[in-house]
């Protein structure tokens, strides 16, 4: 099969793939397909395809500069990310509505069936009425998934960051006060969790931007959500010591 024809099936597959061409150096127009799959179409570039593994969970298109001094241009192939809400409360309508924009993939999920209702959040691309546990299970967030805790509520919250812990999720955050953090956390050390799974809550959730209402809420914690996807801090760019627009790392 033709890397093009490869190529075009994997919009319809969902597959997530990494299409390397070299621009400059010894190599210069050669292109090598890896697929998630370990499949591969092509040959060469052995340094920037043994950079697979990392490159497929940044999830977007970079520049390569190898140690050769050559370089590569890395193109991202897959299925947009995916933001999973536990809680089906008018914040998780507002993220919806900002996923969408971004044109990511929003799901919300509650075990309370009169909350999570398409009148309620009618920007959701799917709606889960089961317990974090279950939801979880059905949707299997991987490293190119955000999961948001919104419940407020232990008998929700516990087993949702639990279950978000064991899962691939590149950013796992939780809304609430710094108290309500404090409690959690010891919660979930008694209930197992060790400490480092723990350091990967983002708690309380979200960038301080001041945010007061549910959109500017959901604008705070979608802003970190990218932040953490991009490998940023998330501050102010006028003090920003990287390129604004990253085309190697």
């Amino acid at each position: 099969m033709s890397l093009i024809h490869r190529l075009a099936e994997l919009r319809e597959s969902r597959e997530r793939g990494i299409l390397f061409t070299a621009i400059e150096g010894d190599e210069a127009g050669t292109k090598v397909l890896v697929l998630e799959s370990g499949e591969h179409i092509g040959d060469g570039l052995e340094d920037a395809v043994a950079q697979f593994d990392e490159l497929i969970r940044r999830g977007r298109n970079t520049l390569l500069t190898l140690d050769d001094g050559s370089k590569v241009f890395v193109e991202w192939y897959g299925p947009p990310p995916r933001l999973f809400v536990y809680g089906a409360v008018d914040t998780a309508e507002a993220m919806c509505r900002g996923a969408k924009l971004l044109g990511w993939h929003a799901i919300v999920a509650d075990a309370r069936a009169k909350f999570a209702t398409r009148e309620r959040i009618p920007s959701a691309d799917e709606l889960i009425v089961e317990w974090p546990d279950r939801a979880l299970a059905q949707v299997q967030p991987d490293h190119q998934t955000a999961i948001v805790v919104l419940t407020h509520d232990d008998k929700f919250d516990e087993p949702a960051l639990i279950g978000a812990l064991e899962t691939e999720a590149f950013y796992v955050g939780a809304l609430g006060s710094r108290r309500n953090q404090e409690r959690r956390r010891e919660r979930l050390l008694e209930a197992g969790v060790e400490e480092a799974a723990l350091d990967r809550i983002m708690g309380p959730c979200g960038l301080d931007i001041g945010a007061d209402t549910q959109e500017e809420t959901a604008l705070s914690i979608l802003a970190e959500i990218l932040a953490v996807r991009g490998r940023r801090e998330g501050g102010f760019l006028k003090d920003a010591k990287k390129r604004i627009h990253v085309e190697a790392e």
